[in-house]
């Protein structure tokens, strides 16, 4: 808007002596961290990738032990072969394009704006979908969305639940299952954190996260552990049909794998115009494999 005029003041009426300009520095929307290819198993990835959509994943057998009185007879054990299937299964794509004109008239690069965008709406939404599989697929789920049964209130008052130790529990149920200590993670939401991060509790407090010094950092919530755990942020949880309700994930990263098959970005002709069609595709698959090591609890925060 042009600086406002005197009454009477007629020098160039117009104003076209005060051109709009148009920055070249886009203002880009934030974007969400990443978290699935930290807590998922990506070692069948490299094979899905060169020999074609399905794999298959036998399961270690499980030997019996039995008493045994010297000179007695041993019962022989059929072993099972039983197998898992990781099978790339699931599709996200994109599409614009760009006319020739606005491509070279332009002051914006609007192809390469837009592929970055792109690029990550994948990624995000891959992260959504592993994450809803996850959930759907934990060995045991604590509590329900929107129930009374020890609903766990988080929060430091008479009748809530310190968070740290919604976390210790969380760990001992993975103790009670045989669950490596090494490689277990958890997965909060930002409300989640916002309370975990109050004075009360301790999580600056070197004492429970095992660092030299601790400290909030960006990325992952701390490069220590808390309570045993690597602890990821993410805002794809899908949302909890009861108000005030919300998902938090642990578990092992051995317990979901992921694989990506085709991640590829393309430019062609489009046929009917002169312009350049930007078009992206995103193949995976995901699958749980040991359910006993991946757990979801529903938390009441209000």
């Amino acid at each position: 808007m042009a600086v406002a005029k005197g009454a009477g003041y007629t020098n160039l009426p117009s104003g076209n002596w005060l051109p709009v300009i148009y920055s070249q520095k886009v203002q880009k929307f934030f974007r969400t961290a990443s978290v699935v290819e930290d807590i998922t198993n990506t070692d069948y990835a490299g094979e899905i990738e060169n020999f074609g959509d399905t794999v298959n994943i036998i399961k270690e057998p499980s030997i019996s032990v039995n008493s045994y009185v010297r000179g007695g007879h041993i019962a022989i054990q059929n072993l099972a072969d039983d197998q898992l299937q990781l099978v790339v299964d699931q599709a996200n794509a994109f599409a614009f394009k760009v006319d020739d004109i606005e491509e070279r008239q332009s002051h914006v690069n609007w192809e390469s704006l837009a592929t970055s965008s792109g690029a990550y709406a994948l990624k995000d939404s891959y992260d959504a979908n592993v994450i809803a599989a996850m959930v759907s697929g934990a060995g045991t789920t604590v509590n329900t969305d929107g129930g009374t049964t020890s609903p766990y209130d988080i929060g430091f008052g008479s009748n809530e639940t310190d968070p740290l130790n919604v976390m210790a529990n969380c760990s001992k149920r993975l103790h009670g299952g045989d669950v490596p200590t090494e490689n277990r993670w958890f997965l909060g939401s930002p409300e989640w954190y916002e309370q975990l991060a109050q004075a009360s509790a301790k999580l600056m407090d070197a004492s429970v996260t095992g660092d030299a010094k601790s400290e909030l950092r960006n990325g992952r919530v701390t490069d220590g552990k808390i309570q045993g755990f690597k602890c990821y942020m993410s805002n794809n949880f899908a949302a909890s049909s009861t108000s005030d309700y919300y998902k938090i994930l642990w578990g092992h990263m051995s317990s979901t794998a992921t694989a990506n098959a085709i991640a590829k970005t393309e430019v062609i002709r489009d046929p009917d115009s002169f312009a350049d069609v930007v078009r992206g595709l995103h193949v995976f698959g995901r699958k749980v494999l040991r359910s006993a090591g991946l757990m979801v609890r529903h938390v009441l925060i209000d």
